[in-house]
């Protein structure tokens, strides 16, 4: 199925066709089929879009709250009318089932419509002073113009969740999505511009990685970095632009536990786990990588989990009826596919999935798969795998089991099974993870703060902590 688009770029407020002859092709990644190929963006658009955000600023954070809330609540309402055609478009170019891309697009309005309210909540300070006639004010303002480069797991609610708060708070943007799913952009901004934003507010650069990032990185009018993605990317962003001191927000990698205590309710652990590792085809930066199981019920866990794994069905996203799509590119199925042939060498076994059903390409899809007894330093246990891969590992001491997963470079999500609450505090408070979610599988929602600890990045991204991310703080001391 061939789509048409008019481009891939996107600035103040029209749609440009790119100065070179530039495209990105875009593929289904169940068929390899050529969905659209887009003009893309090079160095002289993503200049003229930072020219066009920073035209804009005075104007855009000039607007009270209310006024540029408006906009946000506009936006938000036009989502939900078009989310069943924003999805069909995001599976097509992604691969995940249609149910999971028709509600990330509801999940990524519902950010717009929760900072169209906090942004009134934005309050200042009065600290007291030592002089009757002397105040200290303290305000927050809108930082300038922000870059934000998003990933292509979830191409809409990733860039919502970082449009939405900045531009609240005032900012002007300028969006580098994944070449791999410009599409879902496309339709987002098709949206901005119909719910009537002003023109250089939002602005859209699809094209290759390198050259649009450089001019981001070398504008000075550029104030703030806002990326989601791989750590080697994050890194890199954040030396470059802390040499220039722009602020920079990474959400990065993580290789997250699940730990599933003797007294926990096995039907929730499994509930949560099926969904937690296998949506999105486990391609997800909270994606379980380790599920730690007590040894007491180990046993009767895993006999459950590969009960549930082998139920589990494959199949082309836009159809519907099945659990597990596609994975993004044949370079995913073989970076998964070398995780598990790395520990089956290095001992592990295989006790569930492994092998693709008939009928499906194992050159795109990889088989959810359950190993155990893999090593401590096998890849699967202490690098992320992205794909519908979990290793299965037995505890007996709380203390060494803490110890394990803190051991771990990344710090972004664990997860945490019991019914006892002495457990849940200790346990819980003693992970070094920026996220802990109890007897759930879920951290993504739009009142609360996203984001890891050491190698998983930096800053937080929902709840007012992610509008926080987007101001600066000014203080005033007036005297009279």
């Amino acid at each position: 199925m061939a789509l048409t688009f008019k481009s891939g770029i996107y600035i103040n407020g029209q749609w440009v066709q790119p100065s070179s002859k530039a495209v990105l092709d875009v593929t289904n990644p169940a068929t390899g089929e050529l969905l659209a190929s887009i003009p893309a963006a090079g160095r002289d658009e993503a200049r003229a879009a930072v020219v066009a955000a920073h035209k804009a600023f005075k104007s855009w954070s000039g607007l009270n709250a209310n006024e540029r809330a408006a906009y946000l609540r506009k936006a938000n309402a036009i989502f939900i009318e078009r989310a069943q055609e924003i999805g069909e478009i995001m599976t097509l170019e992604q691969g995940k089932p249609i149910a999971e891309a028709v509600g990330e697009v509801l999940w990524g309005a519902d950010y717009l419509l929760w900072y169209a309210e906090e942004i009134r909540r934005s309050n200042g300070t009065i600290v007291p002073s030592d002089s009757l006639n002397q105040r200290f004010y303290l305000r927050r303002r809108a930082r300038g113009v922000v870059a934000c480069i998003t990933p292509w797991n979830f191409p809409n609610a990733m860039l919502l969740r970082k449009i939405a708060p900045a531009v609240a708070a005032g900012n002007t943007i300028v969006a580098k999505p994944a070449e791999e799913t410009p599409l879902s952009a496309i339709k987002i901004f098709e949206v901005f511009h119909d719910a009537g934003f002003p023109a250089g507010v939002l602005n859209l650069v699809c094209g290759e990685p390198a050259p649009i990032g450089d001019v981001l990185l070398e504008s000075p009018e550029v104030r703030q970095i806002s990326f989601t993605g791989s750590t080697e990317i994050g890194r890199m962003l954040s030396e470059r632009g802390g040499a220039q001191l722009k602020k920079v927000t990474v959400e990065l990698g993580g290789v997250a536990p699940f730990i599933v205590f003797p007294d926990a309710d096995l039907d929730v652990a499994l509930n949560n786990l099926m969904w937690g590792k296998f949506a999105n085809q486990g391609q997800s930066c909270v994606a379980p990588n380790r599920v730690l199981i007590h040894k007491d019920i180990f046993d009767t866990f895993t006999v459950a989990a590969k009960k549930r794994v082998e139920e589990l069905k494959l199949g082309h996203g836009i159809k519907g009826g099945f659990e597990v799509g596609p994975m993004i590119s044949e370079e995913a199925v073989v970076r998964v596919n070398a995780q598990l042939e790395d520990a089956k060498k290095k001992g592990a076994k295989v006790v569930a999935g492994g092998q693709i059903p008939s009928g499906i390409d194992p050159k795109r899809w990889c088989a959810p798969t359950i190993i155990v007894d893999a090593p401590k330093d096998a890849l699967v246990t202490c690098h992320e795998t992205f794909g519908p891969l979990v290793a299965f590992e037995p505890f007996t001491s709380e203390a060494e089991m803490i110890d394990s997963v803190n051991a771990s470079e990344s710090g972004l999500g664990a997860y945490l099974f019991t019914k006892d609450l002495a457990i849940a505090h200790r346990v819980s408070e003693a992970l070094e993870y920026g996220m802990v979610v109890i007897n759930g599988s879920s951290f993504g929602y739009v009142q609360t703060p996203f984001g890891g600890t050491k190698g998983s990045g930096d800053g937080r991204e929902g709840g007012q902590d992610g509008l926080l991310e987007y101001q600066e703080l000014q203080y005033i001391n007036m005297n009279f």
